[in-house]
């Protein structure tokens, strides 16, 4: 029973921080790294992270500078940042790639506050699955004479205590990004 209860935990946390996750990966208008994380390079025959052969940093509140150790693959990077879906394009000056992010229009916000609120009701779905296969668990348990009625009840309580607490910090989750998309 409290295998059970803690697994439904540990997978409810992890949805939450795939949440956080896709949060980062967001582009609200400032310089952030973690824009990077899903664009990868082939190196020599090997998709490799960006941020793996190459110093990612931030110069300036909007711009990101990434500086390659291997001058070579300049142009790889510049194209993985090209076919990959962040919208922005990269100018190469030689020796390393600048991605300049340009200022967030009204529309642009409101675009990006109904793709946070996707990934936060994606994620509860997510939660609530969760909460489904750990509640038909506990009824094969009973079933199974493993635990008593009042036991299965106790159970159902407790994942569904759960399952509100982890909804109640998605909810927070996204009403923290969106009040950060608007007020950029």
């Amino acid at each position: 029973m409290k295998e059970q209860l803690n697994l439904a935990k540990e997978k409810m946390n992890k949805s939450l921080k795939s949440l956080g996750n896709e949060f980062a990966s967001i582009r609200a208008g400032r310089a952030n790294p973690a824009i990077l994380d899903k664009v990868t390079v082939d190196y020599y025959g090997v998709p490799t992270p960006v941020n793996q052969m190459a110093a990612v940093s931030v110069s300036e509140a909007r711009i990101l500078v990434i500086q390659p150790w291997d001058k070579s693959q300049l142009k790889a990077i510049e194209k993985a940042i090209q076919a990959s879906d962040i919208g922005i394009n990269p100018t190469d000056d030689g020796n390393s790639i600048r991605l300049v992010f340009p200022q967030l229009t009204e529309d642009r916000r409101k675009e990006l506050c109904k793709s946070i609120k996707k990934y936060g009701e994606e994620c509860k779905v997510a939660i609530r699955s969760i909460r489904r296969d750990t509640m038909e668990k506990f009824k094969a348990m009973k079933k199974n004479s493993e635990i008593t009625e009042d036991d299965l009840k106790d159970c159902e309580k407790k994942v569904q205590d759960l399952t509100d607490k982890f909804c109640t910090d998605v909810d927070k989750a996204v009403a923290e990004k969106e009040k950060e998309v608007m007020s950029i």
